[in-house]
This record gives structure tokens, C-alpha cells and sequence, in this order.
């Protein structure tokens, strides 16, 4: 049900007397409809009650109340019910008085494609990909250990969709044993391939016994058929994974799988940090920095963490049986154990004063989570400091953004323009940008910045999104077509900011910078100057993060310039090869007479494109 208050005045004697004392979940918003607060309560009545005291405790409760304009409130049949919506909707409107676990995309995961014949790979980003995720795990090259592992027991096929679309005969992986060959007819049944995804399915979900036990029972029976050829392959697979199971079994706690969590809080930060342990070995671990108000408590900072960061992740794998942490859940502890271990389809365990081994790597978490947040808070002071001297130098209120643009190319071959984006803790990289230059006379510097300054600033910009500071990478006469691009734009803008131009010194040494203003007026800053510092980081990102898109685009465009200087290969000529060899790597490799196989390709031509590819 939906409770309104006046546009600018909340009445909250008059809200207040209709709420009920049931379970459930409240939103809070502000006069521009937007969601601040989103809370859980066993009884809503009481729970809103203690916002509209006369004296409410705490520096985050009264700044929210100051700018509650509405509420709405849900009701839930239970605790556990109003814990799941609360975080569905803490997921979808990210409220600025709630404590939020930043969602980092770049947590790398293991994919199990929904195809015919599944691949196994590497996933990082968005899940828009159709298939299974087991994760996250701490880092790539945890990642990479695991496929690797696998790669030794099941020989599940990890090629790209397009070589293995592509391929006549099967390739080095088939031939070491590393891959079924899926991709050629007849070498592997479909059942006997599922069978194989079955068993990864279960030792990525950690059920290795299980697969032990199976595999036990499918040699046997094939030995029972005197099938012993298939029967020594179980037998060596089944030998692998008793030989890695002695191998993990490193710690003498090795019951369960576990994470274990510390928590840090100092001058307004929190850090969180999880040990993942599987089968009694340290699988990784990583620091968490949980975006929260300035007064939130250990308890609420916590308990946020774990709903959000399990309740995202609803894979048996990810969820362990137990949870050690540093600080209690408070009041939402038995609401949280119901609804991770309905989640995982298992009873799962939280404990707070382990003994042992456990306290040990309780003791670690706590450790790790202390020393990562003086580091973060050594490293935010720093950060700071430049931004105070920089604002000091140039005469500016404090600064918020700042965005530096440059443009890469070589001999004037697929220009590329960065624009990187720095706010007060320094380098916001989800808010970098590339943009591929097209359209201009290649070399035209001038050009390809009018462009991208076009791109960026021609939309409608947010508020929080306008720059106080615009730097351009290059001198006045960059400076001066940039503000020409600019000015139309920046004159409707509630706020201005000011253009930099960053001109190298004739040596292009580090420190020798010169700013140039589009007043015609130009400064230096002493090699040492915490601000000059801060201006070479931000133009360094700037400048790298330009030159690797141009790379990338260069690299791209060299792979199949090869093939275009072949005469009688067109683009869609050009497209087949790639397609039925299975990309470049391939074709180098092929004889002429299995290029010729390809439609559209005569003996001829296809002799041709092996001469080209050899000497090109």
C-alpha cells in the first residue's frame, strides 16, 4: 500500500496512524520522487515510529528523515519474506542512505554455455550470455587453475563457438586427450558427452564424492560388458580426482567448504574481506569497500554485505555450508540463515567464535580487512590532498569530476579518442569511454577531438556528471578548437567548467607540463607539486587508455589485411574462409587443398591464399 505526504511537508502523525504491525518492507523518497531509504521491519509501525521521534539518534536517521517527502510500505507474511524484498529493491533503486555493496562486473566467473555440446570458459560482465555461472572467483587465474584442472578430468570442449562450428577434423586437445571432439561427428556420443558436463556440473558445485561414487559405478558396469578400454578411462579419471582431493586436503578442517569474512571501520569507511576456502584450501580472497552513510554501525554495514553479496549469488558453489565472521548479524540473523539456506538447498551455518584452525583464518580475514583499509584510506588522503591543492591552485571551489580527453593513431590509421574520468577517490574507471574517430582526414588532431568533445558533451548531461574541469592532451591551438566544440553546450549548463589545455614541455619529460587557459594565459608547477601530480595521473589514463582502444582497433584491422591484398577475395569470400576454418590462426595452418574445400574457393585461389598468408 502507498502512503503520501504533502509535496513538501511530510505529515507523519497522519502516516502513521494507518500503518499496520505486520511484517514488511518500507521505501522512503524525496521531493524529486527519487528512492533515499529502503528498511525491513518484523513490526512496520513501530519500526517507522522511531523515525518520527522528537529526539532521533544518529547523523544518517536525521538527514534522511529531513528529506523523507513519501512512503510506501509493503506488507510480507514473514521476516523472511520482507529480507528478500528488501533486498530486490535495495538492488533496484541503490537508496543513498542504505549501505550498498558496489557491483563490481569484473568479478570473473566459470560458464557452462547452453549449447548442444556445452563449452567451458571464462566470463566477466553482464550475464546476458545463456547458460550456468559458478562463481565469483577471487581473480582470473583462479579461474584459469580450475578450467585448466578440468581440462585433465573431463574432456569438455573449451574452443570458441566458432572454431568448434567450423571444424573437419578434430584439433591438438583431441589429440592429448583434453577434448571428447564434439565438434566431429562420431568421435563422442551425445549422452556420454552430457554425462562428462554432468560430472563438471557437479564438481564445480563442489559435489566431488558424488562424481567419484558415479564414476565408480559407469566403470564397473562397462567392465561388466568387457568395454575395458572405456573402463581404463573412468579408471583414470577417477584416479585425477582422488589425486587432487589428497592435494586439497591440506588443512586438517576440512569438512566443509567455508568463507570467512572480517570487517574494518574507520573515519567512515568500511572494508570487508572474504577468504574463500574450499575442501581446506584457500581457493583466493578479496577486499570489499561497501558504499555507506557516515554513522552506519558494524552490524548494519555487515549484515548489508552478506545479503547482498549472497542473495546475488544463488549457485550452490558460491554459497558455502559455513560462514565465519568477525562481528554478529544482530536481529536479521535467523531471517538470513532461512533465506541462504533456501538459496543453497542445504542447511547453512553461521558462526562468530570458531576454534582452532577456523579462528585462525577468522584472525586473517580481520587482518587482511584492517591493513586493506588503512592502505585505502592512506591512498583516499593522497588523493584528496592533490584535489585541496589543485582547487587552491587554479582558484576553484572543491572539485567533484574531472574528465581528460586524448587521441591516439598511428601514421593517421584508425584514430582513436579516450576520454577517462576522475571524481575523489581518483580514477572512476566504470565511466571511461572510448570513441573509434571516423569521417576525418587521418592525422587531423584538430578533427578528432572536435569530434569526440561533439560525442560527449551534444547529449543532455546529469548533474552529477558535468565536469569541473575539462583537460585536453595537446597545446593551445587543441585548446582553442575544443572551447569552439564546447562553449555552445557548457552555456545552458547549471554549472561551468573550466578547460585546461596540458602541453608536453620541448623535452616531453614528466614535470616540464605547461596548462594553458583559454584566456590566453598559461601556468607551470614546480616537479614536485601534489597538484602538477594529480594532473599527470589523470593525462597518463588518459593517454594509455587511448593508445590500447587504437591498438586493439590496429590489431584488428592487420589480422585480415592479408587476406584483402589477395585479388579475387572479397569481403564475403574473405568472411567464409574465416568462418568454415575457423578464424585466422586456422586458416595459416591449412594446405591449400583443405582451403579449397571452403565454397567459393577454386584450387587456384586457394593456392594463392596460402602464398599470401606465407609471405604476407
Amino acid at each position: 500500500m502507498s502512503k503520501h505526504g504533502d509535496d513538501s511537508v511530510f505529515d507523519a502523525q497522519s502516516f502513521l496512524k494507518t500503518v499496520t504491525h505486520q511484517p514488511g518492507v518500507y521505501r522512503m523518497y524525496d521531493a524529486s520522487g527519487e528512492v533515499i531509504y529502503v528498511g525491513k521491519a518484523k513490526d512496520l509501525k513501530k519500526r517507522l515510529s522511531s523515525y518520527f521521534r522528537t529526539n532521533v539518534a544518529g547523523e544518517k536517521t536525521r538527514a534522511l528523515v529531513k528529506n523523507i517527502c513519501k512512503v510506501d510500505v509493503t506488507v510480507t507474511h514473514t521476516e523472511t519474506e520482507a529480507l528478500i524484498l528488501e533486498h530486490n529493491y535495495i538492488k533496484q533503486y541503490l537508496p543513498k542512505y542504505n549501505v550498498l555493496l558496489r557491483d563490481d562486473k569484473s568479478y570473473p566467473y566459470i560458464l557452462l554455455s547452453a549449447s548442444k555440446h556445452p563449452r567451458l570458459s571464462i566470463h566477466r560482465g553482464v550475464k546476458r550470455r545463456k547458460g550456468e555461472y559458478f562463481g565469483p572467483y577471487p581473480d582470473v587465474s583462479a579461474v584459469r587453475d580450475s578450467l585448466h584442472l578440468m581440462q585433465k578430468i573431463f574432456p569438455i570442449r573449451q574452443c570458441e563457438d566458432s572454431v568448434y562450428a567450423n571444424r573437419s577434423r578434430p584439433c591438438l586437445m583431441y589429440q592429448i586427450g583434453r577434448c571428447s571432439g564434439p565438434c566431429v561427428t562420431g568421435l563422442v556420443s551425445d549422452d556420454d558427452y552430457q554425462q562428462q558436463v554432468q560430472w563438471v556440473r557437479l564438481f564445480l558445485q563442489g559435489k566431488d564424492r558424488q562424481v567419484i561414487n558415479t564414476m565408480v559405478e559407469k566403470m564397473e558396469q562397462v567392465s561388466m560388458t568387457l568395454d575395458f578400454e572405456r573402463a581404463a578411462v573412468y579408471r583414470d579419471q577417477i584416479q585425477a580426482l582422488r589425486r587432487i582431493q589428497e592435494q586439497q586436503f591440506v588443512s586438517q578442517d576440512n569438512h566443509d567448504d567455508l568463507d570467512v569474512i572480517g570487517i574494518a571501520h574507520q573515519n567512515g569507511m568500511a572494508c570487508i574481506h572474504g577468504l574463500y576456502i574450499r575442501q581446506g584450501k584457500i581457493l583466493g580472497s578479496r577486499s570489499y569497500f561497501p558504499k555507506m552513510p557516515v554513522d552506519a554501525s558494524l552490524t548494519e554495514v555487515l549484515s548489508s554485505f552478506v545479503t547482498q553479496f549472497y542473495f546475488n549469488q544463488a549457485e550452490g558453489r558460491v554459497i558455502p555450508s559455513l560462514i565465519l565472521l568477525s562481528e554478529e548479524l544482530g536481529e536479521d540473523n535467523d531471517a538470513i540463515l532461512t533465506v541462504l539456506s533456501e538459496l543453497a538447498g542445504r542447511k547453512i551455518t553461521i558462526k562468530y567464535h570458531p576454534r582452532g584452525t577456523r579462528a585462525k583464518y577468522l584472525q586473517l580475514a580481520q587482518t587482511n580487512a584492517e591493513t586493506a583499509l588503512t592502505s585505502k584510506l592512506n591512498h583516499r588522503m593522497t588523493i584528496q590532498e592533490r584535489f585541496f591543492a589543485l582547487q587552491q591552485a587554479l582558484n576553484l571551489k572543491p572539485i567533484s569530476r574531472m574528465e581528460c580527453f586524448d587521441i591516439s593513431h598511428t601514421m593517421g590509421e584508425k584514430t582513436v579518442a579516450s576520454c577517462v574520468v576522475f571524481n575523489q577517490e581518483g580514477p572512476f574507471k566504470q565511466e571511461y569511454r572510448r570513441y573509434n574517430i571516423t569521417g576525418i582526414t587521418g592525422g587531423d588532431d584538430y578533427a578528432a577531438m572536435a569530434q569526440v568533445l561533439e560525442r560527449r558533451y551534444s547529449k543532455n548531461m546529469e548533474l552529477d556528471k558535468i565536469p569541473d574541469i575539462i583537460f585536453i592532451d595537446g597545446g593551445r591551438g587543441q585548446l582553442s578548437r575544443a572551447y569552439d566544440v564546447v562553449k555552445p553546450y557548457i552555456a545552458d549548463w547549471p554549472k561551468r567548467p573550466m578547460l585546461v589545455g596540458v602541453a608536453k614541455g620541448t623535452t616531453r619529460k614528466p614535470g616540464l607540463e605547461t596548462l594553458i587557459f583559454v584566456t590566453g594565459e598559461e601556468m607551470s608547477m614546480p616537479s614536485d607539486s601534489p597538484a602538477l601530480h594529480l594532473i599527470q595521473h589523470i593525462r597518463d589514463e588518459s593517454h594509455n587508455h587511448a593508445i590500447s582502444g587504437h591498438r586493439a582497433q590496429r590489431a584488428k584491422v592487420r589480422k585480415q589485411s592479408t587476406l584483402e591484398d589477395v585479388e579475387g577475395v572479397g569481403p564475403k569470400r574473405r568472411q567464409a574462409l574465416l568462418k568454415y576454418m575457423g578464424g585466422m590462426q586456422e586458416l595459416k595452418k591449412a594446405n591449400k587443398e583443405e582451403i579449397a574445400k571452403v565454397p567459393g574457393i577454386s584450387l587456384a585461389l586457394a593456392e594463392k591464399i596460402v602464398d599470401a598468408l606465407q609471405h604476407g
